[in-house]
């Protein structure tokens, strides 16, 4: 059996129409705050595609949360609630951030009084200088560097209803680790956590960071697609850099533009295409839920899990 046959498999006209009178919370406004750069996405795909998805979604965590306590109860023990998790996968450059930030902010207006927060894996990278010292920097964003087992231990502290749990702090204008600086997950009744590597299984791991999460999505499109995006932010990102010496990007702007281009084609065929490829595509097939985009970041399609 092919592994999509595991999945309904529903069209975004069929998928908007599930359900229905629903006032959308958000403004364009706030869209634009939450859509990652050089993103597209509209109000509409936010009606048609993100206010079903959260409807059944809203149906997983009442399930989870009746579970968590029934659970508690038949074991006779007091404990803390255990925060339903959300991993978000999917390549470089499709859009997966913006899916993140918005479901948080979907939740955070749907969902009256549930208390939701977003992390993502980056901080979980080793540093540039870790990186150099194993000699793997242009292995960045590949399974070996991140460290996983500090990504485990940071979600068994959440899943265990710890308080003020440190992730550490991702720079994309420096693309580093910041020193010192971490995100703090204090006891959310969801936690959405959002990474290319967050639906992968390292051979040498007894426990995946998948096994944390109460429901998964992967961001889909097809690679040409993806790589045309990834040159579009590549671009517009060089551009944005044209006058910030401390941006990473500083040095391409410095490029000529077809320089630059051929650069960034030779990043995404060497690296970020290679992962994607190897390390990312196939765990498109773990997700619950896979949106799939085709061009202009448009969904066209939503499969969900059959089993």
């Amino acid at each position: 059996m092919a592994e999509a046959d595991s999945y309904f498999k529903i069209d975004r006209d069929t998928w908007s129409t599930l359900v229905r009178d629903i006032e959308l919370p958000l403004t364009q406004e706030q869209l634009k705050e939450v859509k990652a750069f050089n993103d597209q996405i509209s109000l509409q795909d936010v009606q048609d595609v993100y206010i079903p998805l959260i409807q059944l979604l809203k149906k997983k965590f009442i399930d989870y949360d009746r579970w968590q306590r029934d659970k508690n109860d038949f074991l006779n023990i007091n404990k803390t609630k255990s925060p339903f998790i959300i991993g978000i996968s999917g390549s470089v450059a499709v859009g997966k951030s913006t899916t993140a930030r918005l479901l948080q902010l979907l939740l955070s207006h749907l969902l009256v009084g549930v208390k939701t927060q977003l992390i993502t894996t980056d901080g979980f990278l080793y540093p540039t200088k870790e990186l150099q010292k194993r000699s793997i920097l242009d292995r960045k964003g590949f399974p070996e560097s991140y460290n996983m087992q500090a990504l485990i231990d940071f979600l068994v502290a959440i899943k265990d209803g710890q308080r003020n749990v440190k992730a550490p702090m991702y720079s994309h204008q420096v693309y580093d680790i910041v020193p010192d600086e971490y995100e703090v997950v204090d006891q959310p009744d969801i936690l959405i956590v959002e990474g290319i590597n967050v639906l992968q299984l390292p051979s040498n791991q007894s426990i995946y960071v998948s096994d944390f999460f109460d429901w998964s999505i992967y961001v889909d499109a097809t690679p040409d697609l993806i790589e045309k995006w990834f040159l579009d932010r590549f671009l517009a990102l060089r551009k944005l850099a044209n006058n910030d010496p401390d941006n990473y990007y500083f040095k391409y702007a410095q490029m000529t533009e077809v320089d630059a281009i051929n650069f960034a084609k030779q990043i995404w065929q060497t690296i970020n295409f290679k992962n994607l490829k190897e390390y990312i595509l196939p765990t498109r097939w773990r997700a619950d839920v896979i949106l799939h985009k085709t061009s202009h970041h448009i969904m066209d399609q939503v499969m969900i899990r059959k089993y």
